[in-house]
């Protein structure tokens, strides 16, 4: 299965991922995304994880460590903003073809570059992914399906229920744990970019 990743960084969060990247893969971790969030938008979120899917608050901590040099002499944010590496957390964003397979049996969200059957959101089961297509039950028998190109995929995320969360904790067990899969809230419908639910290592960059 290819290990491309889904990158639709644009502006300062390309610079960045492109800057980060081998950096990350240096120290055995995968970028998920960058992004610049919060209510001004000052705050770098960089979301990595291990191939095996664990980030741990140590994971984020040591690269941290590795990339705030690069950024410091790089530059590629104009002015003060805070640093976070981020685990994916539960409701993950889906960016590889292999997350997409890894899980099948859990609703996610899809959002499409172009219209696919008059429309670029869906919603529904995962039900794998194979010859550069995910394949999507869009209702609860899985009676019908889609198949969505993964090249025209824009952002894909898990929803969370208790099943995700139940299935999180079988899969990412021991130290993985710190990567938002021992989140105890209540499921809930989230935005479709809502925020991460895992650990993270935050850091601030003077002006």
């Amino acid at each position: 299965m290819p290990n491309e990743r889904l990158s639709r960084e644009t502006g300062v969060a390309a610079r960045v991922a492109r800057l980060v990247e081998p950096v990350l893969e240096s120290l055995g971790f995968r970028l998920v995304r960058v992004r610049m969030i919060g209510a001004a938008g000052r705050t770098l979120q960089i979301m990595a994880e291990r191939p095996d899917g664990v980030m741990t608050i140590d994971d984020c901590e040591t690269a941290s460590r590795a990339i705030s040099p690069l950024l410091d002499v790089e530059d590629p944010v104009s002015g003060s903003y805070d640093l976070e590496v981020s685990s994916p957390g539960i409701d993950r964003p889906l960016v590889r073809p292999e997350d997409f397979a890894r899980w099948v049996g859990h609703d996610a969200k899809l959002e499409m570059t172009v219209p696919r059957e008059g429309r670029r959101r869906f919603r529904g089961i995962l039900q794998g992914y194979d010859a550069g297509e995910v394949k999507l039950g869009l209702d609860e028998k899985e009676e019908r399906s889609v198949n969505l190109p993964f090249s025209e995929i824009a952002e894909a995320k898990l929803v969370l229920t208790d099943r995700l969360i139940a299935d999180a904790r079988s899969k990412l067990s021991g130290a993985a744990l710190a990567d938002g899969s021992d989140w105890t809230g209540a499921p809930a419908d989230e935005a479709f970019d809502g925020e991460d639910n895992g650990r993270h290592d935050r850091k601030r960059k003077p002006a």
